[in-house]
């Protein structure tokens, strides 16, 4: 296990100290102000049909509220903030039953595939941040190796006065299999409005029934839903805790330049029957990656304590260039 101490604030205002805790083999923790606010996992989970592959839970506010959600009774797969790939070539990287047309959701084990942790590239530590390159290999049920991801995380940009921090997360992947691959979706597999893949969170329980935001302001999952990520570079979720009277914050935002990535992005968002938000990167058409071709995606994830309306959640994004 190794501990790393950090200074200020990215901004110099909040002086808020971070610390980083490096438990090889298993997890990355991130932690200010006494509370820890980010655990990334890379060892691989025991259960092979949720799809092992790492997973960034609990995720806290810097009040200490927790904002992700860990194998609920609903969908035991869903794990804190993942990246994932629902349908690829016939295989299942989201993790649990797999859609099938026409006969619903089959409990289809040898369909999962997983995301193997090879090594940290880089992993920097500095006075107000977290930065770290880490390697995976992206494996089918039938164990050899499909293709090859480059993913950077980071965690910085600690604010005590907005109670907020940013979480980036990056994905650069090549296909080493030899053949095509092909990404896809529920949606483009038959069912309407199921676009699920790609970078995914999923809330705690009480966040359900939460409050969705877009920058026309308060909306709801159904008129966000499937919506182009062009068109709306961010959206927001507030929940309301069980246990105390408060409420946190999240806005999910497009890097730029995601647009001209391989494919259109599109949002899946849902607040009822659970608490979730997913950039979809093929929402309603699947897109195809050659041998040896490669796409990029970057993602930002905005935490805060309280509910942030449109003038606050443009105001901190503002206020961390990219």
């Amino acid at each position: 296990m190794s501990g790393f101490g950090a200074g200020a604030g990215g901004d110099g205002r909040a002086g808020v100290p971070v610390t980083v805790t490096h438990t090889h083999g298993e997890r990355v923790t991130v932690a200010a102000g006494g509370t820890d606010l980010m655990a990334y996992v890379y060892a691989p989970d025991p259960v092979a049909f949720e799809s092992r592959k790492p997973y960034a839970h609990p995720l806290r506010t810097l009040a200490g509220s927790v904002v992700t959600g860990y194998r609920p009774n609903d969908h035991r797969w869903h794990k804190g903030l993942q990246m994932t790939a629902s349908h690829l070539s016939g295989q299942n990287f989201w993790g649990g039953n797999s859609y099938v047309h026409g006969s619903g959701y089959l409990p289809r084990h040898e369909l999962v595939g997983s995301m193997r942790h090879d090594a940290f590239e880089s992993f920097d530590v500095s006075a107000d941040r977290l930065d770290f390159t880490e390697l995976l290999a992206w494996i089918p049920n039938s164990g050899e190796e499909w293709a090859r991801e480059r993913r950077r995380v980071a965690l910085h940009s600690v604010d005590e006065l907005s109670s907020s921090y940013v979480l980036d997360w990056s994905i650069e992947l090549t296909n080493t299999r030899g053949a095509p691959l092909e990404f896809g979706s529920p949606t483009t597999h038959g069912r309407e409005m199921a676009g699920y893949t790609g970078l995914h969170w999923r809330g705690p329980r009480d966040f359900t029934g939460g409050q969705v935001l877009s920058p026309a302001g308060p909306s709801t999952d159904e008129e966000m839903m499937g919506q182009s990520a062009e068109e709306h570079q961010w959206i927001a979720f507030t929940g309301e805790h069980d246990g105390y009277d408060g409420q946190s914050t999240l806005v999910f935002a497009h890097a730029p330049g995601n647009e001209d990535s391989v494919h259109a992005s599109h949002w899946f968002v849902r607040s009822e029957p659970v608490p979730t938000v997913a950039f979809s990167w093929a929402f309603f058409e699947e897109f195809v990656l050659p041998p040896g071709g490669s796409f990029a995606y970057g993602y930002r994830l905005l935490v805060a304590d309280g509910a942030l309306d449109v003038d606050g959640v443009e105001r901190r994004l503002a206020a961390v260039p990219w």
